[in-house]
């Protein structure tokens, strides 16, 4: 039974197979809207969301299925005192599949060791969020054409942005991709990454401190929001939440092409201004969670058409 915990869980080629299952559910909607018939899908959300909670569901909406589970911890049995493995074994029972968030770093990962269903990580910690890479990786397939041989800038909050973390993980198994790290001294991408990405493999990044430096040369940014859920001092949270928000003025010297991204919540380090750019991506991108959503559930579920 496979699961999904980590975007390296996948292969290159199972990750371009599933990006090809999205296309053609994008360009023919009805070939799969009973693929799922009778399968129930959980979702198990101890952290708040709402994109990635609704577009599960919309997900398995769409391809026919049923939906089941919680948006909260305090609304599920954890709250009287229930382990996470207790849960996910009950939940097995009533589910065919499992889509869940978690405050805590690797415990999808404790849940897929226990777990008789599919067990898919829909965010865990500051650690990863691998639907949001296949979420992104469409997305970038859909506005480049490829996923390859491209600079990609990655700005705002590296040190806890686990769709940094799990995109970063992802690309480097693509050829030809240079990484821009546009972040404060304090919020910079953690060492494991540097170390155990970057270097291991060989692949050229550079770290900046300002947008302005290297709009010139990204034919992607990827923008994040600093997380107030992930700091420990709120201090520090006002101080750095808005050092990089970025506006038409600081798309002058970007290319023609440059594509932006966002996973989502906005706060304000993309202006609205920006919304009617043709380059931005970022709804586009939540649209498209949606369809990669339902390949990897089909894909998880062992279904075809």
């Amino acid at each position: 039974m496979k699961h999904l915990i980590d975007p390296t869980d996948l292969t290159v080629q199972e990750i371009d197979d599933i990006l090809d299952l999205a296309i053609d559910i994008i360009n023919d909607k009805e070939k799969y809207q009973d693929a799922c018939k009778r399968k129930k899908l959980a979702t198990l959300f101890f952290e708040p969301s709402t994109r990635t909670r609704l577009s599960f569901e919309a997900a398995m909406m769409e391809l026919g299925g049923n939906v089941l589970g919680f948006s909260s911890a305090d609304s599920s049995s954890t709250a009287k005192g229930e382990s996470v493995g207790d849960t996910i074994r009950t939940v097995g029972c009533y589910a065919d599949i499992i889509a869940m968030r978690h405050p805590k770093e690797g415990a999808p990962l404790l849940g897929s060791f226990v777990s008789d269903v599919p067990i898919i990580n829909a965010g865990d910690g500051g650690h990863n969020h691998p639907t949001q890479t296949l979420t992104d990786l469409l997305t970038i397939k859909r506005e480049k054409g490829r996923l390859n041989n491209f600079t990609i800038g990655l700005c705002g909050d590296l040190k806890f942005g686990r769709t940094v973390h799990s995109l970063i993980k992802a690309l480097s198994r693509y050829e030809g991709i240079k990484y821009v790290l546009i972040s404060p001294n304090e919020l910079r991408v953690p060492e494991y990454i540097i170390t155990e990405v970057f270097k291991k493999n060989n692949i050229e990044y550079k770290e900046v401190t300002t947008m302005e430096e290297v709009m010139d040369e990204l034919d992607i940014i990827y923008m994040t929001r600093v997380q107030k859920e992930r700091f420990f001092n709120e201090a520090d949270y006002i101080r750095l939440k808005d050092t990089y928000i970025l506006d038409k003025s600081k798309l002058k010297t970007a290319k023609p092409d440059l594509s932006i991204l966002h996973p989502l919540p906005r706060v304000n380090e993309i202006s609205t201004d920006v919304d009617s750019d043709p380059r931005a991506c970022y709804f586009r991108q939540a649209l498209n969670g949606k369809y990669v959503r339902m390949a990897l559930i089909m894909t998880l579920l062992e279904v075809t058409v």
